[in-house]
C-alpha cells in the first residue's frame, strides 16, 4: 500500500488522481481535516497538520511506501514571526517524526517532495544544477528542506528505510496558483508586459511529469538512496515561454522588450525584487542522472502540459 501525505494539495492531489487511476496500486491518503476532498472511494486517514506532534499510528498500518508531499510552502509574504522557526517545524520535525514512525510501523520505503531551492535560487548560464552540487539555500523554506533531507539520511542509516530524494523545480499544471496564473490573467486580458526581452532560460517541470517520476521512484529499484531532479527536459527562456502560454490561450502576447537591467531597477524601486529575480534570472536543472538512471523520460511535451494548464484557467474563470 502507498501512503500519500499533503494529498489535497497541488502535486499530492496529482500523484492520488494519477495512482487512484492504476488498478493494480492500493492507495491510502492522509489528511489535515474532515473537509478535505479526495476521489471517491480512496483510503483516507485524518492526522491533522504536519507537525513533530502528530500521530501517524493509524494512517501507516499496512503501508508499503510514503510518498510525503505534505509542507509548510514557500509563500511570498510569510507572516510568521520567525519563518526559519515555522518551517522546521513543520517541513524537518514534522517529517523526521513521520519518518520515525514509518520506519518502526515497518514502511519499506519514503519517497520525499523536497525542492530546488535547495540548490539556490538561480544558475549562470550555462551551468545548470546538477544532484552532485553543494546545497545552498538562501531562504527558510530551502533551508528547512535540505535539513529535513539530512534529517531523512540519518533515519535512513540507523532502520535501513529506503529514502529517495525528488527536488522539482517550478511546478505548473491545471490549477497552478501564485505568479504563473498571473501571468496567464495578464496574458488573457491582453495587458502589456516589459517582458520582450528575457533570454534566461528556465527549467520547469509540468505537475503530469512530475507526478509520473514520483509513481516511478515508488517502486524502481535503482532510486534507492538517490537525489533526482526533475524537469520538462526543454529548458525556455521566459520571453519564449510567455509567448508560448499565450498561443495556448489564444492570445497574441503584449511584450515589450524593456532590458533587464532596467526591469531590475524598477523592482527594487517597487519592492518587488524577489519576482524581478525570478522572471530575469536563469535557473536550470541537469536531468541526465534522472534519466539514466530510472530510464524516465517526461511523458508530456511542453506545449501539450501548457495547453492543459490553460485549459483548466479558462475553465475556472467567472462566467457573466
Amino acid at each position: 500500500m502507498i501512503l500519500v501525505t499533503g494529498a489535497t494539495g497541488f502535486v499530492g492531489g496529482a500523484v492520488v488522481a494519477r495512482a487512484a487511476r492504476e488498478p493494480t496500486l492500493r492507495l491510502r491518503v492522509a489528511v489535515r481535516r474532515k473537509s478535505d476532498s479526495v476521489p471517491d472511494g480512496v483510503d483516507t486517514t485524518l492526522v491533522g497538520a504536519l507537525s513533530p506532534d502528530t500521530d501517524w499510528s493509524l494512517a501507516l498500518s499496512g503501508v508499503e511506501v510514503i510518498v510525503h508531499a505534505a509542507a509548510r510552502v514557500h509563500v511570498m509574504h510569510d507572516a510568521a514571526v520567525d519563518p526559519l522557526r515555522a518551517f522546521r517545524r513543520a517541513n524537518v520535525d514534522g517529517t523526521l517524526k513521520l519518518a520515525r514512525q514509518a520506519a518502526k510501523a515497518g514502511v519499506r520505503r519514503f519517497v520525499f517532495i523536497s525542492s530546488i531551492k535547495v540548490h539556490g535560487e538561480h544558475t549562470l548560464p550555462g551551468q545548470p544544477f546538477t544532484p552532485w552540487d553543494v546545497p545552498a539555500p538562501v531562504d527558510p523554506y530551502g533551508i528547512s528542506k535540505l535539513e529535513a533531507e539530512k534529517g531523512l539520511q540519518d533515519v535512513a542509516n540507523e532502520t535501513g528505510l529506503e529514502v529517495v530524494v525528488i527536488r522539482p523545480v517550478l511546478v505548473y499544471g491545471p490549477g497552478v496558483k501564485a505568479n504563473f496564473r498571473s501571468l496567464m490573467w495578464w496574458l488573457y486580458k491582453g495587458v502589456p508586459l516589459p517582458l520582450g526581452k528575457l533570454s534566461n532560460k528556465r527549467s520547469f517541470v509540468a505537475l503530469d511529469n512530475l507526478a509520473d517520476l514520483i509513481l516511478t521512484c515508488v517502486w524502481h529499484p535503482a532510486a534507492v538512496t538517490e537525489t533526482f531532479l526533475v524537469s520538462d527536459g526543454e529548458d525556455l527562456p521566459m520571453t519564449e515561454l510567455l509567448q508560448r502560454v499565450a498561443v495556448a490561450l489564444g492570445r497574441r502576447p503584449l511584450l515589450v522588450p524593456v532590458p533587464r537591467s532596467m526591469l531590475l531597477l524598477a523592482a527594487h524601486l517597487l519592492g518587488q525584487v524577489d519576482v524581478a529575480q525570478r522572471l530575469c534570472n536563469p535557473l536550470q536543472v541537469d536531468i541526465s542522472r534522472t534519466r539514466k538512471l530510472l530510464g524516465w523520460t517526461p511523458p508530456v511535451g511542453v506545449d501539450e502540459a501548457l495547453r492543459r494548464t490553460v485549459e483548466h484557467f479558462l475553465s475556472s474563470l467567472p462566467t457573466l
